[in-house]
C-alpha cells in the first residue's frame, strides 16, 4: 500500500543543481524540506548497480539518520553509442571537481572516435529514479526518462550537469537554454520535459496530495 509523504521530508542530496530542482517541485505540495547537506549528513557510498538501487541506498541512509522520511534521486546520461556509458557512473565522469564540461568533452570525443557524426548516431536520453524511504524500511520508488540527442558544442549556461549538450527531443534548444520552469515545471506554468519531473509526477501521484 502506497504512503503518503507528510511533515518534514530530508532531500538525501548535496547537489545544489539537483535540490533546487526537488524543492521547486515539492513547494506547491507544501512539503518542508531540509537537505543532507544542510543537516551535516555524509554521503553514503553508491555501489549499486542501477539508478534505482542507488537512489534507495542514499534514501534509506538519510531516513535512518535523522528518523524522517528521506526523498532521494539518482540520475544520469544514457548514450546509445557508447553502450549506455557514462550511465550510473555519470557524475564520477566530472570528477572530484564536477566539471561536467571536461565530462561533455570526453563524451564528445569518444562518439567522435566512434564516428557518431550524425543526429541519429547521437540518440541519448536522461533517467531519473526517485527513492522515498521512511525510517521503518517502507519504500516508494518510481523512474522516468526524457529522450533526446547530444549536440556540440555545448548550449546554454541554465541548468546543470549534462544539460547544455543535450537536445530533448521535439525541441530546438538544449536543457541549459530553457528556464528552469520550461525544463522541470509542471503544467500549467510548465512543460515537465525532464526526467525529474516526469518521475515525479509519478512519486507525487502515490505519495503527495493534489496540488
Amino acid at each position: 500500500m502506497h504512503r503518503r509523504i507528510t511533515g518534514r521530508l530530508v532531500i538525501a542530496t548535496h547537489n545544489p543543481g539537483k535540490l533546487a530542482e526537488m524543492r521547486e517541485l515539492l513547494a506547491p505540495h507544501g512539503v518542508e524540506a531540509v537537505s543532507a547537506g544542510e543537516l551535516g549528513l555524509a554521503e553514503p557510498e553508491e555501489p549499486g548497480d542501477s539508478f534505482q538501487a542507488n537512489a534507495a541506498i542514499k534514501a534509506i541512509a538519510a531516513a535512518k539518520a535523522t528518523g524522517l522520511p528521506a526523498f532521494a534521486d539518482d540520475s544520469g546520461l544514457v548514450v546509445d553509442a557508447l553502450d549506455g556509458a557514462p550511465g550510473i557512473y555519470s557524475a564520477r565522469w566530472a570528477g572530484e571537481g564536477k566539471d561536467f564540461m571536461a565530462a561533455m568533452t570526453r563524451i564528445e570525443r569518444l562518439l567522435q572516435e566512434r564516428g557518431a557524426t550524425n543526429p541519429e548516431q547521437r540518440k541519448a536520453h536522461f533517467v531519473s529514479a526517485l527513492c522515498v524511504a521512511w525510517p521503518d524500511d517502507h519504500l516508494e520508488e518510481v523512474e522516468a526518462r526524457a529522450d533526446g540527442t547530444l549536440v556540440w558544442p555545448p548550449r546554454g549556461t541554465a541548468g546543470f550537469g549534462y544539460d547544455p549538450a543535450f537536445l530533448p527531443d521535439g525541441y530546438t534548444r538544449t536543457f541549459g537554454e530553457m528556464t528552469s520552469i520550461e525544463k522541470h515545471g509542471l503544467p500549467p506554468l510548465g512543460l515537465g520535459l525532464s526526467h525529474r519531473a516526469r518521475a515525479f509526477v509519478k512519486l507525487a501521484e502515490i505519495c503527495l496530495e493534489p496540488r
